[in-house]
This record gives C-alpha cells, sequence and structure tokens, in this order.
C-alpha cells in the first residue's frame, strides 16, 4: 500500500513538475521581491510564460515542499525548465545589477571615452580603439572605414558591469542608430544625400543649435550653402579635435588654421568626419531641412536663433545682439 502511495505521488509531482515546453530554449528575467514565497510567485511565472498553470505549479510546491529558500533579485527561467529547476534558479545566485550608462547627445567618442573610464567601466582609450576599427562591427547600413564617430547613438544603456565590453556597447550603439533612424526610412529617401553626410549635418546640427525645434531651418540653411558652394563657417567643427570642447582660447586659434580640415569658416565642403554623435532629432533635421528666405545666422546671448537674409541684415544682428 505504501508503495502505491508514493507511486501515486510521484505522478502527481511529475504531472505538475513536467516543463512547459521542453523544446523552448527561452530565457526571461524574473524579479523575485524581497520577501517572497515560491508559492506567491507562481502568478509571475505563469505571466512569464515559464509555466502552464500556477495552481499546478502551488500544488507540486505543496506536495514536494520545495522552494523555502529562493533569493530576491533578478533570475533567469525558462519554460523548458521544470519545477524543480525554476526552484533551483530562483534559490541561485541572483543576476548582477543592471547600472544606466549615458551617452550623451553631441558627445564625441573621446567624451564617451572618458565617462566610460570614470564609470569604472573600461580603461583609457579602449573606447576610442575599438571606435577606430569599424570593420569589428556589423550594421544593416554602410559603416565608415576609419571612424565611427557620429554612428555612436546617444542614449542611457543599462549594461552588467561583470560582464561590459566596450564592443558590446558600441555594437549596441550601431544597432540602435539603425533602429531609431536607418530603419524608419525608405533607402531612397537617404540616398539623396546619403547617410553619411546627414550624419556630419546631424553633428553639427546638434552642437551648432541648441533648441531642437530651430534645427530644421538651420539645416536648410547650411544644406543651401552646401549646394552654393559657400563655405559652411560653422565655428563647432573648429572645436572638434580641442582636448576640451570650451577651450576657448584654443578654439580661437583653430578659427584662424586654415590647415585645421575642420575648419570650415576656411576651407569648402563638409568636415571630414562627424563632429559628436547626434541625436534623433538633428537626424530628422538633416533628412528634412526646412527651406527659408535666410543665408546667415547668429544665436544671442540667451542662445536665441536669429536668421537673416543677407550679409546687411546679418551684420544689423550682429550690432543689436553685440555678436562677433
Amino acid at each position: 500500500m505504501l508503495a502505491l502511495l508514493l507511486a501515486g505521488c510521484d505522478l502527481v509531482t511529475g504531472h505538475y513538475g513536467a516543463p512547459k515546453d521542453p523544446a523552448d530554449p527561452s530565457l526571461v528575467v524574473v524579479e523575485v521581491p524581497q520577501g517572497s514565497t515560491i508559492r506567491g510567485m507562481a502568478p509571475t511565472l505563469e505571466e512569464a510564460g515559464v509555466i502552464a498553470d500556477a495552481d499546478g505549479f502551488m500544488t507540486w510546491v505543496r506536495i514536494t515542499k520545495e522552494g523555502g529558500c529562493i533569493k530576491a533579485g533578478r533570475h533567469k527561467v525558462g519554460p523548458a525548465m521544470g519545477a524543480q529547476e525554476l526552484v533551483d534558479a530562483l534559490c541561485g545566485v541572483p543576476l548582477p545589477e543592471d547600472v544606466p550608462f549615458t551617452v550623451v547627445e553631441g558627445w564625441r567618442i573621446r567624451e564617451i571615452d572618458a565617462a566610460l573610464v570614470q564609470a569604472g567601466l573600461a580603461q583609457a582609450g579602449e573606447y576610442a580603439s575599438a571606435a577606430a576599427q569599424p570593420g569589428r562591427f556589423t550594421a544593416s547600413y554602410a559603416l565608415p572605414t576609419d571612424t565611427l564617430e557620429g554612428y555612436l547613438f546617444p542614449e542611457t544603456y543599462m549594461v552588467d558591469p561583470t560582464r561590459f565590453t566596450v564592443d558590446g556597447l558600441i555594437q549596441r550603439q550601431l544597432d540602435l542608430l539603425g533602429e531609431r533612424f536607418v530603419s524608419q526610412h525608405d533607402a531612397a529617401e537617404l540616398e539623396g544625400r546619403g547617410l553619411h553626410a546627414l550624419v556630419i549635418m546631424a553633428s553639427m546640427l546638434e552642437r551648432e543649435e541648441p533648441t531642437p525645434a530651430q534645427r530644421p531651418l538651420v539645416a536648410g540653411i547650411l544644406w543651401k550653402r552646401l549646394d552654393h558652394a559657400w563655405n559652411l563657417g560653422v565655428d563647432a567643427t573648429s572645436r572638434y579635435t580641442l582636448d576640451q570642447w570650451n577651450d576657448r582660447r584654443a578654439f580661437l586659434v583653430q578659427l584662424r588654421d586654415p590647415d585645421d580640415p575642420y575648419n570650415t569658416r576656411l576651407r569648402p565642403g563638409l568636415p571630414p568626419t562627424p563632429i559628436g554623435n547626434p541625436s534623433t532629432t538633428s537626424l530628422e533635421a538633416a533628412l528634412s531641412p526646412v527651406d527659408s528666405e535666410y543665408w546667415y545666422y547668429l544665436h544671442d546671448d540667451a542662445q536665441v536663433l536669429h536668421p537673416a537674409r543677407d550679409v546687411a541684415g546679418h551684420e544689423a544682428n550682429r550690432r543689436k545682439y553685440n555678436v562677433y
């Protein structure tokens, strides 16, 4: 009789403890709140698609008396796990907590590199070195061959400090650029100017125009200058190679240097590379500029844009807003 009872018990627990789908190797992360019980986690596991039936799982727990050791935190589980495997996973060491790492809109590679060092995520120069080797990475669009400047999408990324790699971050940035901008447009839309030219223009807009809503207007002015063989005259480009972006003394020297390839006051065409990593707003402005009668613009002390139709109007704005 005892043997029959034990056999029946094994059949019951085997039924309720069976995996939901032994052929599904996928894993999901579930959060175990502080003070949770294994029975209390049953609805969460069902909602996550890990178990077929919360009541059946709780029956298994009640019969086996398993699961008294679950640990608060995040755990990876999946539908191919039986009840015992699930309990073992939830009783195991929780996953490390991800931390946020923010890439600010407009940052150059060197600023991202420095921020990674400050966060303790990388060695100095490690990120910059990887970003200078585009061939290490893949994308759904054409990558430049010399530097990934401009293509490293600015966003707050959640990272696991114990598993972080600069290559992994760069690949995520390239993927996000594809997702947020490139894939949102037909190839024909991007082919007009070319993706690389759009990224360069967007990087200038990010630094040149502080008000996102005004960037399409500035984009229209800059594209018009370029199309009419004017020098762009974007002072932000002369800051690109400076160790410190806001080093005014070094910036004034750069403005007078005709040999600086990024000097768009004295040299024609676009700068050789993007001058930072632009936001979606700037990329969209570069792609969809606003046509206007303006050829010139400046910003007052409050960073308000003042466009002008001609040299006379521009000089009048200079005098009015004391901008020289």
